[in-house]
């Protein structure tokens, strides 16, 4: 056996002894989660006095969403005279003509309300923010995206919170208006669930960290100010200010009982650029703060917990590796002769794998789902996984190696039900060449799929068949959303119909 065929093996066993890794930290957030569910931190108090709320509403090009936003704030049950909203518009396009002409109507109604547009989008949603912070007469401050419809008592049950002077955050958790629409959406709030039931509550409860989500939670406005204000040297500025509030001694309460109603990303390649922003922001955080975390003197198992946190998102770059060597590998090992090795690999792979099935299996038991009509659903789940690795093990490596880029917002649509449609809207994210890459490792996954078929390598086919399937739907669907692809295909249509009309009057 050379030398190199040695350190393949043993790179390949690491890279998946690091996935182990991560699956057991999902037993252990699981662990935490079942220990201290029940532990409340605090109830909310009651007061006569009412602070007064600015509600900060950073939008950019939200011409479809902006009009339910601003019905849904200002449906919320609280005194006017307490309560202030910001319209904190970078848009570029005609969002700024809808945005202003809803803000003078709420003005007419009596609302304190104000339109703040920015023409340089110096630090993107964080420069935005921090605009907004500058002018807030407000204490509190309550964030929410354009894709959110907050509940008109969404304010009446999380102020109280503030009544603890330590209070410095309080976030609450994410519906899901198009739960339904797609097999996208439908698997997309799984992800959010294991994040909001599993996750918040488990970190919180148990005393450890966890991070605003960018929207759906409010602020005290001294906590952003102690922590040095939003910032905007990364791309998830929401994670950032968590962790530096966090550690100038501010604590977060996380209330999943109040529940933000959002709508989710319906197009594969808007959710890839969310996943993306997300993926890199964390690393890019992880890099400035976990010096910071470590030299503190905050508790040992808050800084593991931390670490892992933002470490979480190299599982990508973890699984894109096996999905790379998982065929050579094998076939190393069977002309070695060493079919045994191919089971320890594969049962490896496994134990990692129970870790996500059980994790998600639970966070809808939690949140009040049968769990056998989820489960047909998990297999899914994990192919979406691992069909997105390509794209957020890419933004992995961004940030390691310091690529800088834009705040790439999130396109909405204002799709709430089935029968809602987005073909024709703007906004569509622009073609480029990764989805082939998905889907020449999907044609990569089906020949060695067949390849081990034919050597009678049976135990590998439920693997390989979750990087098949993952790589072809999020590469295929991709690509049939793309903008530029579609308007090749209406152009292609076009041409056709106008062929066929001058053949057949030449006929006829």
């Amino acid at each position: 056996m050379s030398e190199f065929e040695v350190g393949l093996l043993v790179f390949y066993g690491l890279v998946l002894t690091m996935l182990v890794v991560f699956g057991l930290h999902k037993y252990f957030l699981l662990y935490l989660y079942l220990k201290y569910k029940n532990n409340k931190l605090f109830e909310p108090a009651e007061s006569e006095q009412l602070p007064v709320v600015t509600v900060q509403l950073p939008i950019f090009n939200e011409k479809y969403v902006i009009g339910r936003l601003l019905e849904s704030v200002c449906s919320i049950d609280y005194p006017k005279e307490l309560l202030e909203v910001q319209v904190l518009d970078d848009s570029t396009d005609e969002t700024t003509n809808v945005a202003r002409s809803l803000v003078e109507k709420y003005k007419r109604r009596g609302f304190d309300i104000s339109y703040i547009h920015r023409t340089d989008r110096t630090g993107f949603k964080a420069g935005a923010l921090e605009a907004g912070l500058e002018k807030a007469r407000g204490g509190l401050l309550a964030i929410f995206d354009a894709d959110f419809a907050p509940e008109p008592d969404f304010l009446r049950k999380t102020v109280g919170y503030f009544q603890k002077k330590e209070v410095g955050m309080v976030q609450t958790r994410w519906g899901h208006i198009n739960r339904g629409y797609s097999l996208l959406t439908r698997i997309q709030s799984m992800f959010l669930d294991g994040h909001f039931i599993i996750e918040h509550i488990a970190r919180n409860r148990s005393g450890r960290f966890f991070n605003f989500n960018g929207t759906a939670g409010i602020w005290r406005k001294q906590a952003i100010i102690d922590a040095g204000g939003w910032q905007h040297d990364t791309i998830t500025e929401d994670l950032d200010l968590s962790y530096r509030a966090q550690l100038a001694g501010w604590q977060f309460i996380y209330v999943p009982d109040v529940v933000a109603p959002a709508e989710l990303p319906v197009e594969m390649n808007a959710y890839k650029v969310q996943q993306h922003r997300w993926a890199k922001g964390s690393v890019q955080t992880a890099k400035k703060l976990l010096p910071v975390i470590w030299r503190s003197d905050i508790p040992l198992f808050v800084k593991c917990e931390a670490s892992a946190h933002l470490f979480s998102n190299f599982t990508y770059l973890f699984m894109t590796i096996p999905s790379l060597l998982m065929p050579i590998i094998l076939n190393v090992q069977m002309a070695r002769g060493w079919d045994w090795m191919v089971y320890v690999y594969l049962f490896v792979f496994f134990s990692a794998s129970l870790s996500v099935i059980v994790y998600y299996l639970v966070s809808q038991t939690e949140g009040n789902r049968d769990w056998r009509n989820q489960v047909p659903f998990l297999p899914v789940l994990m192919s979406l996984g691992i069909g997105l690795s390509v794209n957020n093990a890419r933004a992995v490596l961004e940030a390691l190696f310091n690529k800088s880029s834009e705040f790439k917002r999130t396109p909405k649509y204002r799709i709430e039900n089935k029968t809602d449609s987005w073909n024709q809207k703007k906004y569509r994210v622009e073609f480029n060449f990764q989805p082939l890459l998905e889907l020449a490792l999907g044609c990569y996954f089906t020949v060695a799929f067949f390849s081990l078929l034919s050597k009678g390598v049976y135990a590998s086919v439920p693997f390989f068949v979750l990087f098949q399937f993952g790589f072809i739907y999020v590469g295929l669907m991709s690509l049939l959303q793309g903008r530029k692809v579609n308007l090749f295909v209406r152009q292609s249509k076009v041409f056709v119909q106008n062929t066929l009309l001058m053949v057949l009057k030449r006929l006829f």
